[in-house]
């Protein structure tokens, strides 16, 4: 599985963006999609989870400004990120979470920047 994440960019306070993750590869047996950041000297916190049933969940940082959402024709997670604060600055990664017969294996994105100014 590869995975392309962008979308990333500097945007005022109170603004929106919207990041994207293309998968590619052996992408039928994946279980799940899941957004994480990763603020400088902190550690990657999940932001957002999409299952292959549909069911989405989310931080609750995040809840009622973000919104995880997929596009199965595109094999794509967007994460809308509205009403952004500073405090949302991180780099943003996407994960597939792919099922190989019993096991369950990771596969991760590049990170896309994400700044939001004061």
């Amino acid at each position: 599985v590869q995975l392309q994440a962008s979308g990333g960019g500097l945007v005022q306070v109170g603004g929106s963006l919207r990041l994207s993750c293309t998968a590619s590869g052996s992408i039928d047996s994946i279980v799940s999609m899941v957004w994480y950041r990763q603020a400088p000297g902190k550690q990657r916190e999940l932001v957002a989870i999409i299952t292959r049933g549909g069911t989405t969940n989310s931080a609750d940082s995040v809840k009622g400004r973000f919104t995880i959402s997929r596009d199965n024709a595109k094999n794509t997670v967007y994460l809308q990120m509205n009403s952004l604060k500073p405090q949302d600055t991180a780099v943003y990664y996407c994960k597939a979470i792919r099922r190989w017969g019993t096991e369950l294996e990771d596969y991760w994105g590049q990170g896309t920047l994400v700044t939001v100014s004061s």
